[in-house]
């Protein structure tokens, strides 16, 4: 028998990128230590010459990524347990050289190290080639690709930040101590707000108090974006131009058009609800980068398929909805071309071959699933919000086109005619549940064939099928496929299994026992048994 359908909630979960990671860190006196500073020491010295003559920097990504990818320890079977128990806090990369995640997240992880080396930071950024040391990954617990763990004094952790070289960053600093960055003058903030696409700024008078408590919990909580103070507020207005407050003040910066957005209640929870609520764009465009975060959301979430200059002329009625819904609502765009990220999502309509324009919306709390289907216009746009945000949209549930049933022994049917030819329908149905992909499908459906012509002039009894992989319906109940049901006519809430290992004449036994059953109340006629 094959393997149970997943529900759509599975299929979607199964589609993030589920990476872990975890770190370990700092430059100590260990003889990994003096690895680790030969390293970096040599990258110094080829930036000079002869009596200190300075040369350029790098003048190409190439050069600058092959300088920090030597920042990275290689580990190995001789020197990864020193690494560890050498140093406070270390973060490992586990790849394998034909892992293409691997290939995409390592020139981010060499950046990040380069950052982080620059910041000072004590973590030390490792990497080990898991399928050259498969007994040393195994020891780390590595188990696929890639995989990040972060070791804090020898014992390891997840990591569950993003994938990007800011992201990187921000989650190991928060980690490794510092939670909060302090800027003190005007060119430190211009600094900053170079470098950081989003970040959560605070002003205030003193660095002390209940608020400021407050808001360092909830920075040493959040993991995904960086948090910033000063006391200044010249400087508070290099962060967040928009303020318009020279006392306690909270706003969170982004770089796209809903750029500054304020809060004022310093209270941890409602600090860490505020940035959750507003830390990602009014419109999430898809990636491979950011599909984590995405898919981790307990929002409702709205996704839109298209072509990128498609989607151009949506882009402002879906941000005009965006803000109306954004604390409930997560907006997603999906370029329909990148197969490897649309296709999962549209599998689950049966729209997986569709290059239309497609707006859909998931409630992964309960697992359905909803469709719009008329055109996307700014007003149907937020009708369909309006009716998911308040739970009153109808589910969408899979279907092939009603086909033609005239002078079939064994009647097709597809989500939109369960409820007529199976549930509202007055005689007994034998329902037969297969997919394409079930290896054991076809012999029963051979069974049921001969069955049919057994009992075929039976007026009480109907013989249907139903292919599940392309249909649903919110009443259709199976475990697993093949699945045979018996819906009695005068119960059709409660439909019988049965055993589809059996032999036609043993199910032949078992139908005319439930007929008799069923005959001895209505006087209908059964048919003898083979």
């Amino acid at each position: 028998m094959s393997a149970p359908k997943p529900p759509s909630r599975f299929i979607y979960l199964a589609i993030l990128l589920l990476l872990s990671f975890s770190f370990l860190i700092s430059v100590s006196a260990s003889e990994e230590s003096d690895d680790i500073e030969e390293l970096i020491a040599l990258d110094e010295a080829e930036e000079e010459s002869g009596g200190g003559t300075h040369h350029p920097k790098p003048s190409s990504e190439a050069e600058v990524l092959t300088k920090a990818q030597r920042i990275v320890l290689e580990l190995n079977n001789d020197n990864t347990q020193r690494a560890i128990d050498g140093n406070e806090y270390v973060l490992v990369l586990g790849y394998a050289p034909w892992c293409v995640r691997s290939a995409e997240l390592m020139p981010r992880f060499a950046e990040a190290a380069s950052s982080l080396n620059e910041l000072k930071s004590p973590v030390l950024m490792a990497k080990i080639d898991a399928e050259r040391y498969p007994k040393v990954a195994s020891n780390l617990e590595i188990k696929g690709y890639p995989t990040l763990l972060l070791f804090v004094n020898g014992t390891s952790q997840p990591y569950t930040g993003g994938f990007s070289t800011e992201e990187i960053v921000i989650w190991v600093r928060k980690k490794t101590g510092t939670p909060i960055i302090r800027i003190n003058s005007i060119d430190e903030a211009n600094e900053f707000v170079k470098k950081h696409s989003i970040f959560a700024a605070a002003l205030f008078n003193k660095f002390e108090g209940s608020d400021h408590d407050e808001f360092v919990k909830a920075a040493t909580t959040d993991n995904d974006i960086q948090f910033v103070e000063t006391n200044s507020h010249q400087i508070a207005n290099i962060l967040y131009p928009d303020l318009k407050s020279d006392k306690l003040f909270l706003g969170i910066v982004k770089s796209e058009p809903e750029r500054y957005t304020s809060y004022g209640d310093f209270k941890k929870d409602k600090i860490l609800q505020f940035l959750n609520d507003n830390k990602f764009p009014l419109v999430t465009f898809l990636s491979e980068l950011n599909s984590v975060k995405v898919y981790s959301s307990d929002k409702l979430q709205v996704y839109v398929f298209a072509e990128a200059d498609e989607f151009k002329k949506l882009l402002e009625p879906f941000q005009d909805a965006a803000r109306k819904f954004k604390s409930k609502i997560m907006f997603v765009f999906v370029d329909i071309k990148e197969e490897n990220l649309a296709k999962p999502f549209l599998t689950l309509f049966g729209l997986e071959d569709s290059e239309d324009t497609l707006v859909t919306a998931f409630d992964y709390k309960t697992g359905a699933k909803y469709l719009l289907e008329s055109d996307p216009t700014p007003a149907k746009i937020e009708e369909f919000c309006s009716g998911l945000f308040k739970g009153i949209l109808p589910p969408f549930y899979k279907s092939q086109a009603i086909p033609d049933n005239k002078d079939a022994d064994i009647l097709t049917v597809v989500g939109k005619t369960f409820e007529e030819l199976v549930l509202s329908n007055s005689k007994n149905i034998i329902l037969e549940i297969h997919t394409p992909w079930c290896l054991t499908c076809e012999t029963t459906s051979k069974q049921v064939e001969k069955l049919a012509k057994h009992f075929k002039g039976l007026e009480n009894l109907v013989f249907a099928k139903i292919d599940a992989s392309v249909n649903e319906h919110p009443k259709l109940q199976m475990d697993d496929y093949p699945t045979l049901l018996f819906y009695l006519g005068a119960n059709k809430s409660k439909p019988m299994k049965l055993p589809t290992k059996s032999s036609v004449k043993d199910l032949a036994i078992l139908i005319n026992k439930y007929l008799k059953e069923e005959a001895s109340d209505e006087h209908h006629v059964v048919k003898d048994e083979l």
